[in-house]
């Protein structure tokens, strides 16, 4: 059955937003070729975007010409304001941006573990509203918050997981109380650096990979024919309680302590180099076990730092070979600060033991985007949220 008019008018709409998204401002006659659209369809799109606050003229086409026809119109980007956080055990880092995803301003507050619950979730908040402010942004239409932890499918909440500080399932209540016009959006860490890593990163021309987060502590995210799975109760991708061998104990329900994380978390990646002798100075903003593997891919050549690096690779290829036999992805992403700084180096390793423990092809690739995906992908995903509100105007 043929769409009614008003249906087919908010089609056209909606793609010639995301034709000036993707492509910048355009003139009618461009709309009109990328569309297919006749010229009175497009003049008409053209005057509801416009009367809608969408587009605005921001612009001429060429040097020389003039006229209506060489009218550029582009999305008005401050239509709507944006926020995305990066929630950690340690602080939160947050960023504003415009609707087109323009940074506009960012900062980052550490909150220790003695803080306290109501203190952090306050600490963390007015983090938001200064940022915000900073950005000009009198109200934030929608926020995108990356948090560790398993994200329920049913309702979108944080549910409560053990090990991780009680303020992270405040924070998003306290926002959406200080924030009522605004939609707040939650997704897990690792599921948000794979999405920033599939449109910005390392696995851009793939539609099936698994991203294996190694930061703080370790996780995975599943992309299968270009869908983010997320699992019944969406715990795909907890790989840190996956039981490997060369542990002491066995993982519980309510510690990853024998699992994989106890193999390539940030603590078991410290007490490694230790082994070896090395050790890093501190970088701002680097976790001391992304410093470490650093150091080591720069002497890698030398002794001790290729030896670290190859019992690094032989923990980090137990847990991905688990993932490649099971899954067949075709591609892992050493994600997160470690794998960014492991680069090619730590890739290939892991990809030549990956090649003698499986009989399926696979490439290792590392991140791109290392730590900073998280921070990305909750913008991408604000963005996403925000412009499919808006990039649907009531048809008059």
């Amino acid at each position: 059955m043929p769409a009614s008019p008003s249906t087919a008018r908010a089609i056209n709409d909606r793609l010639a937003l995301r034709l000036m998204q993707q492509e910048g401002p355009l003139t009618a006659g461009q709309l009109k070729q990328l569309t297919g659209l006749s010229r009175p369809s497009v003049a008409d799109l053209v005057e509801r975007l416009a009367a809608a606050g969408l587009i605005a003229v921001v612009g001429e086409s060429g040097s020389q010409r003039r006229g209506p026809n060489a009218r550029l119109y582009g999305i008005v980007a401050d239509r709507a304001h944006l926020a995305a956080l990066d929630v950690r055990t340690e602080g939160v880092s947050v960023v504003v941006s415009d609707l087109l995803g323009t940074e506009l301003a960012r900062a980052s507050v550490p909150i220790t573990d003695d803080a306290g619950t109501g203190p952090a979730v306050e600490q963390a908040v007015a983090l938001v509203e200064r940022v915000a402010k900073e950005a000009g942004a009198e109200r934030l239409h929608t926020v995108g918050i990356g948090a560790p932890g398993l994200i329920d499918p049913s309702t979108g909440e944080l549910r409560d997981s053990s090990g991780l500080p009680e303020w992270h399932r405040r924070l998003v209540a306290a926002l959406q109380e200080r924030l009522p016009a605004a939609r707040v959006l939650v997704e897990n860490e690792t599921n948000l650096a794979a999405l920033a890593e599939q449109r910005d990163g390392a696995a851009g021309d793939r539609d099936t990979f698994v991203l294996l987060w190694l930061g703080h502590g370790t996780g995975a995210a599943v992309v299968l024919d270009g869908a983010l799975r997320r699992g019944v109760s969406g715990g795909t991708g907890e790989i840190g309680f996956l039981p490997v061998p060369g542990t002491a104990t066995l993982p519980s329900a309510t510690d990853c302590e024998g699992g994989f994380h106890s193999l390539a978390g940030a603590a078991a990646i410290a007490g490694l180099a230790a082994e070896y002798g090395l050790v890093a100075e501190g970088v701002p903003h680097e976790p001391y076990a992304a410093a470490l593997v650093r150091k080591a891919v720069a002497a890698h050549a030398e002794e001790p730092a290729g030896r670290f690096l190859d019992a690094l690779a032989d923990r980090l290829a137990i847990g991905a070979a688990s993932v490649v036999a099971v899954l067949d992805p075709g591609c892992v992403v050493l994600g997160g600060e470690v794998g960014q700084a492991g680069g090619g180096v730590l890739a290939a390793r892991v990809a030549e033991r990956l090649v003698r423990m499986s009989p399926l092809p696979v490439e290792v690739r590392a991140s791109v985007l290392g730590g900073g995906a998280v921070l990305r992908g909750a913008l991408l995903t604000a963005r996403d949220g925000a412009q499919d509100e808006l990039f649907a105007p009531p048809v008059r």
